[in-house]
């Protein structure tokens, strides 16, 4: 039984390599390969490898060689019809009936594709003749050098109505091929036929293989109905299947561990001649699940980057909720927005790669999106409003489709929440200088080093430590962490940032959320902690400490800490209260006096826990 090389070309897009035969063999990444024991013959070294870019498998033991059909038949004992219909169940894809008429149609669709090739032969020669001055003077205003103009393969399609349909007639391409590639136009008047790209820059869209399957044409006159025109859909080109320049990014994707989606073909060709040649752009829609299923071969976590005015901010947001329901473990997007209105040509032309690659560093991620706009300008004054917010974050997380991930986000906003809504912490003074807000709370005299002064804050170190240590104390008490008032300084500075990246980056264990830290610029703070000057001598900060004792001892150093804290504010209330026996004072020191009692007793009954 004959399949459709479409068809079977489809299936192998659909379902990475890697992710079918990892089912059955225990696969380990090896740089751009997997590797594993090979599944068709005895071995104790592995020997077998996995190559999703190329989309094959080989044993350098027994020889065993193909793609995923191959591997299904060699593994599960199948023939070819029965892997394919195996394959396309997974998929999600409809098995075609092979037919005589599908084999004239596969036929017709070779036929079109040697069409393409030749109006691109033809657009190119255009571009590099006389009708094609005017052409290249936007070209060259555009700052693109000849070899970027050659490499994408750019052309020029003249004012003439005809002059490419008797060009191609002349090379023996029948006029309803040429109309049923989008080359032209056929009128439903019955009118003769008529080139569709007239004066455009020409931009030959290419598969995933590099074969040309449509173009996109950029007018010159400047009161053309259409900025851009694209080829419409034909039995080659499906605009939400396909990505510009998907060919050409792979490679460089593969390289540089990403890929970046931007908005339009200038775009692409302007950071490609900039050095940064993994990006590809959709085709004049917002992305597809398709599209999105591509991105995520050629990378795990794609940057989508937007041009930085209101409309750009829009797309963003539409990609995210278009993303949102797809998410799987280990595949998201980042979000890079341009600053200033630009877009990526305009940047790396005025300010250069370097300008861009700070934009691409600084992308959010996707949680960071959706948290943005729901928080942005909300006010969030009464409880009902909290409320409102905390059911919206939630609502979100509900659309993501696997279990999993849907968790992990709810946790995620569960915790951001909690830091948004934590009480301001409690400042306190010394007992020779008391003094208070306007609202009843005691100020902190600049300079201060709170409760733990005597002993260096030895104690805040410890808490740090731990968080740093053990990151999953911050799942059920971040709160508590968040309202722990530490003096200004490098301490307080760090226990905000750790607060900040541990509610984008959830899940991490403590040497890789360390590392993080650390690419985030905190080295130094970090030292303070965990180097030699620093070192932490209480076990429950310590790595190797069981999860139980951790969590008794750091929650035991957050109430004694809390305690010290009630103690001075409690000091400084009684020492107001002797200058100043005012109503006000009164019930301050009585209320501080309970909650030191209060605390008191819980620090008791946690020692003897």
């Amino acid at each position: 039984m004959a399949f459709p090389d479409s068809f079977l070309e489809e299936l192998r897009n659909r379902l990475p390599l890697s992710g079918v035969v990892g089912r059955s063999v225990r696969l380990i990444k090896r740089g751009r390969e997997f590797t594993g024991l090979c599944p068709f013959h005895n071995e104790k070294s592995p020997s077998f490898t996995v190559n999703d870019d190329k989309g094959f498998f080989h044993c350098f033991g027994c020889g065993a060689h193909g793609d995923v059909i191959g591997f299904v038949m060699r593994n599960n004992g199948l023939a070819f019809p029965e892997a394919v219909e195996q394959l396309a169940q997974e998929a999600g894809l409809a098995v075609p009936q092979v037919r005589p008429e599908d084999r004239q149609k596969a036929d017709q669709v070779a036929t079109l594709g040697k069409a393409m090739e030749e109006a691109t032969k033809w657009f190119q020669a255009q571009l590099q003749a006389n009708v094609g001055a005017e052409a290249r003077v936007y070209i060259q205003k555009r700052g693109l050098k000849p070899e970027t103009i050659e490499r994408f393969r750019m052309g020029y399609a003249p004012q003439s109505r005809t002059a490419l349909k008797e060009a191609l007639l002349a090379r023996g391409i029948p006029e309803p091929l040429l109309i049923e590639s989008g080359l032209l136009i056929k009128p439903e008047d019955g009118g003769p036929s008529y080139d569709r790209f007239r004066h455009r820059v020409m931009f030959p869209i290419g598969d995933r293989r590099g074969r040309i399957i449509a173009f996109g044409g950029r007018a010159l006159d400047a009161d053309a109905p259409a900025k851009y025109l694209n080829s419409p859909e034909t039995p080659l080109f499906h605009k939400g299947r396909n990505l510009y320049n998907h060919a050409l990014a792979r490679e460089a994707a593969r390289e540089s561990g990403t890929v970046v989606v931007v908005e339009g073909y200038m775009d692409v060709i302007a950071l490609a001649q900039a050095g940064i040649e993994h990006a590809v752009a959709p085709l004049g829609t917002a992305l597809t699940e398709e599209q999105i299923a591509l991105l995520w071969r050629l990378s795990a976590e794609p940057i989508l980057c937007f041009d930085g005015d209101n409309a750009g901010w829009r797309a963003a947001l539409r990609a995210a909720d278009r993303a949102l329901p797809l998410l799987e473990p280990g595949h998201s997007f980042r979000f890079a927005i341009l600053p200033g209105g630009q877009d990526p040509d305009d940047l790396v032309r005025n300010q250069g790669r370097q300008a861009m690659e700070e934009v691409l560093a600084a992308a959010l991620p996707l949680a960071d999106i959706l948290w943005r706009r729901e928080t942005e300008g909300r006010p969030l004054d009464t409880p009902e409003r909290r409320a409102a917010l905390e059911a919206a974050l939630y609502s979100l997380a509900g659309q993501i489709r696997n279990p999993a991930v849907q968790s992990h986000y709810r946790d995620h906003f569960r915790t951001r929440l909690r830091t948004l809504f934590a009480p301001p912490p409690r400042t306190w003074t010394p007992r020779n200088r008391p003094a208070f807000t306007p609202g009843g709370r005691p100020q902190q005299p600049e300079g201060f080093r709170g409760p733990m002064a005597a002993s260096q804050g030895r104690t805040e170190k410890a808490l740090i430590a731990a968080v740093l240590a053990h990151p999953w104390l911050l799942d059920e008490h971040g709160e508590a962490f968040a309202a722990l008032a530490f003096p200004q300084g490098p301490l307080d500075s760090l226990k905000s940032r750790i607060l900040e990246e541990a509610s984008r980056h959830p899940g991490l264990d403590g040497e890789a959320f360390a590392t993080h830290l650390r690419q985030r610029g905190l080295g130094a703070q970090l030292d303070l902690v965990t180097g030699e000057a620093g070192r932490i001598l209480e076990p429950f900060a310590r790595s190797e400490t069981p999860p139980d004792k951790v969590e008794r001892g750091w929650w035991q150093a957050v109430q004694r800490y809390r305690l010290a804290e009630l103690e001075q504010e409690l000091a400084a209330a009684e020492a107001e209260l002797a200058n100043n026996t005012n109503p006000e004072a009164w019930q301050r020191f009585v209320a501080l006096k309970a909650e030191v009692g209060s605390a008191r007793s819980q620090v008791s009954a946690s020692d003897t826990d």
